[in-house]
């Protein structure tokens, strides 16, 4: 197209050039220009064919019907599996909090399972999904407005109450727990290659808690679990 602009360019105050399937086709006006078009672009048309152009229409108007579907039904079906949370003003619920181990990520999910503090009073609703709640002093370094997925009916289970004044909660709601002991140790093969791991108990203030760790990993960040002998 380069080419034939520089070949062109001396005509083009004089002339309309038309690239037409590689044939180079001169009109003199606008006008004889119109009229040409008037002339091929139904054989052009003719070419490419009116079906199949409805028949790409078509397709594209299914796939997009199917795609709404899709999404309908996945939308339906998220909105039967969660439930309806909704409280009143002088409620009293359990803040979701979650353990938190710090140090690299582990070969399978290390997600601990999440366990509440409190109860505590709904102060107000804000907005449609949000309550304010009356938060202790020991946890003044966090907002006090919540999602209402973050809260939980209180029904009493000392079991899976954390008293907030044994722990420093940080701002996603997680705590830091540490390692208590090394109880085990294991060899995984991984891509032809030995990768050794520890079972670390975790704990602190709460209760205990188990996972598989990197061993490299854990003797970098805690080297004082690996002065004695482990228990087995």
């Amino acid at each position: 197209m380069d080419y034939m602009n520089m070949t062109f360019h001396p005509y083009l105050d004089r002339f309309v050039v038309v690239f037409i399937d590689d044939i180079l086709v001169y009109s003199k006006t606008r006008e004889e220009h119109v009229e040409h078009l008037r002339i091929v672009e139904p054989g052009e048309n003719a070419i490419l064919g009116l079906e199949i152009v409805q028949q790409t229409i078509e397709q594209v108007r299914m796939i997009q019907e199917r795609m709404r579907a899709t999404q309908s039904r996945q939308k339906s079906y998220s909105d039967k599996r969660r439930k309806h949370l909704e409280f009143k003003e002088g409620d009293h619920v359990f803040l979701k909090v979650t353990p938190w181990i710090g140090v690299g990520r582990a070969l399978k999910s290390r997600k601990l399972t999440p366990r509440f503090i409190g109860p505590y009073q709904i102060l107000k609703r804000i907005g449609e999904v949000a309550y304010q709640i009356a938060l202790p002093p020991s946890l003044s370094n966090l907002h006090s407005v919540f999602h209402v997925f973050q809260l939980r009916k209180y029904v009493h289970d000392p079991s899976h109450i954390i008293k907030s004044d044994n722990i420093q909660l940080k701002d996603n709601l997680t705590y830091e727990t540490v390692p208590l002991r090394i109880d085990d140790k294991r060899v995984k093969q991984l891509r032809g290659k030995e990768i050794p791991l520890i079972k670390v108990i975790w704990g602190g203030n709460i209760e205990e808690s188990v996972t598989w760790e990197l061993e490299s990993k854990m003797r970098g960040a805690y080297p004082f679990l690996f002065s004695g002998k482990f228990r087995g």
